[in-house]
């Protein structure tokens, strides 16, 4: 992998470091968030380390958005989910200097945005993510 910055965490995942990966190619990966705005949260990265969405060089933002794009097409399938939320934090909220989207599976009543955005994380139960990468696994290779 070209780049990988010191003691990036995406970058390990990359790599292989474990994780709940729900796709995996020579260009991107993405992995359920290990906090989750509700469950089912999934990150989608580059594998090379790019800090920003600024730094996304052109050659990636095709694959980088397919792989965005089949991961919230598969939510209705593997979780019964309405629709999606995307966002990208640049710089600003970005926890992780290593670009990453956030495909939220939603549904109406959710309660993820209440008075505006607010960011409630929530926690998986024993053995659940797991449960829920291999349905998102499942129905993204489906797509």
């Amino acid at each position: 992998m070209a780049g990988r910055a010191k003691a990036c965490v995406f970058c390990g995942i990359a790599e292989g470091e474990a994780t709940h990966l729900v796709h995996a190619d020579g260009e991107i990966i993405a992995f359920l968030d290990h906090a989750p705005l509700l469950k089912g949260h999934v990150l989608v990265a580059p594998r090379e380390h790019v800090e920003t969405f600024d730094d996304l060089p052109e050659r990636l933002v095709g694959p980088l958005f397919t792989v965005v794009q089949r991961v919230a097409r598969a939510f209705p399938r593997a979780l019964g989910s309405d629709g999606s939320y995307t966002g990208i934090n640049t710089r600003v909220s970005q926890s992780v200097p290593h670009l990453h989207v956030h495909v939220v599976p939603r549904t109406k009543g959710d309660g993820l945005f209440r008075a505006g955005m607010v960011w409630v994380r929530r926690r998986y139960a024993e053995g659940e993510a797991a449960q829920l990468a291999a349905r998102l696994r499942e129905a993204i290779a489906a797509s």
